[in-house]
């Protein structure tokens, strides 16, 4: 009998010492692959050069504990909506103007938290070499977003074609708000920006504002084929970096402006996109 009780205590006291071992296992376990688990940022971008930039930026993230993973859009609406359901951590796709735009319309609770860089929009003709050689009465091409018509304006007025009424901010300036038009140009903005290029290519109308985004990636150079170009002087057209509100210290998202913003990242947009592309902080 007592030989039994003690086998019976024995075989209790390692099930205790089992059962413990386990759980002080389980918990390290846990613990140190929680510690070394890679966080994921989910970032929606344009194909071009948002989604390139942030390739380059991947590896550098990488060293941070930052797995990219890089959703490519094809228009400018989704990647907000994407964005505001929470299948996204931030978008990489629109300037100031248009996220602010955004946001009034929609009542997107967005923030910016970074600019990176700037797509100069330019002038494209198949039949003029220059702005002088446009003719009177010349259909001019540009986009159905009233976003961008202030800023399409503001280069027509720059380079001289059109006048502007006194007191019209260039950013918020529509067709209406055109004082003189010496030249008589007609304006056709029945186009989304993403078919631009191809009115372009086509030979349509005889000039075509384009975004470099959509110009490089229908591979027009707009440092070479634009008649005129954005001067990236004072430019508040900087491309963006945006977040939900709640996540704008989010370790994640700081972490992908340093990185985008870093000389590394600054260097690539320089040497790969010749001026097609101009980096924010240069």
């Amino acid at each position: 009998m007592k030989k039994v009780l003690a086998i019976t205590l024995a075989s209790l006291f390692l099930f205790v010492l089992a059962a413990c071992g386990t759980g002080t296992d389980s918990d390290n376990g846990a613990g140190t692959g929680s510690e070394e688990e890679t966080k994921k940022l989910v970032v929606g971008a344009s194909n071009v050069p948002h989604a390139e930039i942030l390739e380059e930026a991947k590896p550098l993230l990488a060293e941070k504990g930052i797995e990219l993973e890089i959703n490519v859009f094809q228009d400018y609406v989704l990647p907000n909506q994407t964005l505001r359901d929470g299948d996204l951590d931030a978008n990489y796709f629109q300037h100031i103007p248009y996220l602010e735009a955004q946001i009034e319309e929609n009542g997107y609770d967005f923030v910016n938290v970074g600019g990176v860089h700037i797509e100069p929009i330019g002038i494209y003709s198949s039949k003029y070499n220059s702005l002088e050689e446009l003719p009177d009465g010349a259909e001019i091409l540009l986009s159905s977003s009233l976003p961008d018509h202030g800023r399409i304006l503001s280069l027509l007025a720059e380079k001289g074609l059109i006048t502007l009424k006194e007191g019209v901010e260039f950013t918020n300036a529509q067709l209406e708000d055109i004082e003189d038009n010496p030249k008589n140009l007609k304006f056709n903005y029945n186009f989304e920006a993403a078919f631009l290029p191809t009115a372009y290519l086509n030979g349509d109308g005889d000039a075509v504002l384009i975004n470099s985004n959509y110009a490089l990636g229908a591979d027009i150079n707009p440092a070479e084929e634009a008649i005129a170009l954005e001067s990236p002087e004072n430019n508040p057209y900087v491309n963006v970096i945006a977040a939900r509100a709640e996540d704008e210290n989010d370790e994640r998202i700081t972490a992908l402006i340093e990185v985008l913003t870093s000389e590394h990242i600054q260097n690539f947009i320089t040497e790969k996109y010749e001026g097609s592309v101009i980096p924010a902080n240069k």
